[in-house]
Parts: C-alpha cells; structure tokens; sequence
C-alpha cells in the first residue's frame, strides 16, 4: 500500500492592505502643493513709514493728501469744499477710484520733486478691513508715508 501523507493547509493570516507606498504618494503630494503654491504678501509685509510717537517740527515738502473714512465704509478725500467722495461700495476691495486719485497724487508729489504723504482719519465705527484696504492700495500706487490723524473741517 502506498503511503499517503495528509498535509494540512496552512492557516492564512488575516488579509492586510500594506499601506507604506501610500503614504509615500500622500509626502509627494504634500512637497508638490508646497512648493507650487504662491504666497501672497501679508499687510505687516507692507513697507509703510508710519510716524513717530514725538512731533516733529518740519513742515513736509508738499501738502498731504487727506483720506476720511466713515462708519459706513464711503472713502473721501480732501476736506473742507474740496472734499469728494470716492468708493462707497463696501464690498469692492480694490477701491478702483481711490488708486486712481492716489495714482495722480503720487506723480504729481514726484513732478514736484517731493515724497508724497497721506493723512488718514477712520472713524471709530468703520470696520477695520476697510482701513486695511486703504493701505493696501496705498502700497500699490508706491506711496509709503502714512498718518493717522484727527478729523481736519469736520
């Protein structure tokens, strides 16, 4: 009689996913968006020349450009009769009308031969986004010198 062996089937652990190569895609994917991603400058990354806590005793070269803002978010410039009102729109960011004039005022301080200078008073119940809108689009017409002032004609 021929011998026959029984072999018994090896039991089978249980079927596990190996996970290590995705974890390797999940780090490529991570340093890709990483480096494609832009940065956009932050406001504290605005080179603004804001003034010194004492006064000081020169007058500047050419007169200030004066900025209002209201509780309401409207922009004017000027004061007195010469005041005119320029974004109203809270929710337009880019304040198309208020770099125009800033535009203009900047070349003409620079025709001038002089660094322009903008005096900004905001009214205690304007929102602070609005302030900073202001600013950012001070720093894209190249005007750098900015003060925070009392109302001047109120």
């Amino acid at each position: 009689m021929a011998r026959h062996k029984k072999f018994e089937a090896q039991e089978e652990s249980d079927p596990a996913l190996d996970i290590s190569s995705l974890i390797d895609v999940c780090f490529l994917l991570l340093i890709y968006f990483l480096v494609s991603s832009t940065i956009k400058p932050r406001e504290t990354d605005l080179g603004m020349a804001l003034p010194s806590a004492q006064p000081s005793d020169q007058q500047p070269d050419i007169e200030p450009l004066f900025i209002k803002l209201d509780a309401a978010g409207a922009i004017y410039t000027g004061t007195g009769n010469s005041q005119q009102i320029l974004d109203t729109d809270t929710g337009e960011r880019t304040l198309p009308l208020l770099k125009g004039q800033l535009d203009m005022y900047a070349s003409a301080a620079k025709a001038a031969g002089s660094k322009p200078l903008v005096q900004i008073w905001a009214d205690g119940g304007a929102s602070q986004q609005r302030v900073i809108d202001i600013l950012n689009a001070l720093a894209g017409v190249g005007i750098n010198s900015v003060t925070f002032t009392d109302l001047v004609d109120p």
